[in-house]
């Protein structure tokens, strides 16, 4: 029983324009467990024994452009990177916490009225498959109010 990104990197391992090797099975494997954001030099850490930073850098660049993981850039100007749950519908999004950069997967139909909104009223289609709000989590917002 896989799961969705289990699917995706046998896709992305298949592709005719992509060489099988064992370098991006295990960098693929590494993202997989990531719960967290990450950055291509936490991944390029865990493989330099066995592969170039190139290669980190060409894939995660392929995994952003086909949606797998987001790519965010904090304020320190240096991009960050996290895997996405997929979903099948269009009414999802993610919440991604300030403090503790978790990210949760959303499905509320609650999106569809501001995306609407925002076609109607700014004349602007959003991405639905990207779509990242930023705040503070429960359990963080337990924190600063103690």
């Amino acid at each position: 029983n896989e799961n969705d990104f289990q699917i995706k990197r046998r896709q992305i391992m298949n592709r005719s324009d992509t060489y099988n090797t064992k370098q991006k099975e295990l960098i693929l494997k590494i993202i997989e467990k990531q719960k967290k954001e990450f950055t291509v030099k936490d991944i390029y850490e865990e493989v330099k024994d066995k592969t170039g930073l190139t290669t980190v850098y060409r894939l995660i660049d392929r995994l952003v452009e086909e949606g797998v993981i987001a790519k965010t850039i904090e304020k320190d100007n240096k991009p960050k990177y996290q895997y996405l749950e997929k979903c099948e519908e269009n009414n999802h999004f993610y919440l991604k916490c300030k403090n503790c950069k978790t990210m949760k997967h959303v499905d509320c139909d609650c999106i569809k009225d501001l995306s609407n909104h925002i076609l109607i009223n700014h004349e602007f289609i959003t991405s639905k498959e990207n779509i990242i709000i930023n705040g503070i989590c429960k359990n963080c917002q337990k924190i600063y109010n103690k």
